[in-house]
């Protein structure tokens, strides 16, 4: 008997520890203009010669927590990220679900939350990524499949200066 309570007490331990706060999660602004503040942000991007990452989710959204905390506690994804790309984060929630951006994208919706958009400079969508992919089996993310998708889609990678002809 002994032996279960210890077990029990344990399990709910580890979940309490690997718990999401979610109510301290506002990483989204439902009442944000988001056409103006993506146009902005290509703006940015080109200027700086970076690709846009668009993280589409929710406060709601327990792997949008999940993978931001994954993202920004992981110095070597930040860096890849911080060289790369120019971040926002698109609402979609009953307060905002911003249907005529989801429809311009492509309806990315459909894959679940979080998906992820990169446009390049000129606000091109060059990718739509369905974060389940990304993800660990568990409940993370995998690091190396990552990393790996912020590599791949990186202005270096897709820079033809790269692959020039032998």
């Amino acid at each position: 008997m002994k032996k279960i309570i210890v077990l029990l007490v344990m399990l709910m331990s580890s979940v309490i520890i690997f718990s999401q706060d979610m109510t301290q999660f506002k990483l989204y602004k439902p009442e944000e203009k988001a056409e103006q503040e993506i146009e902005r942000t290509i703006k940015q991007a080109k200027a700086e010669n970076k690709h846009v990452f668009i993280q589409i989710g929710g406060n709601w959204c327990i792997w949008c927590a999940r993978f931001n905390d994954f993202i920004n506690n992981d110095s070597k994804i930040d860096s890849i990220i911080k060289t790369g790309y120019v971040v926002y984060h698109l609402n979609y929630s009953k307060e905002n679900f911003n249907a005529k951006l989801l429809r311009k994208y492509g309806y990315p919706q459909r894959l679940g939350f979080p998906v992820f958009l990169v446009l390049d400079g000129d606000g091109k969508l060059i990718q739509t990524q369905n974060s389940w992919y990304l993800e660990d089996g568990k409940k993370s993310y995998d690091r190396d499949k990552v990393i790996e998708f912020f590599t791949d889609w990186s202005p270096s990678a897709l820079d033809p200066k790269q692959y020039t002809e032998q």
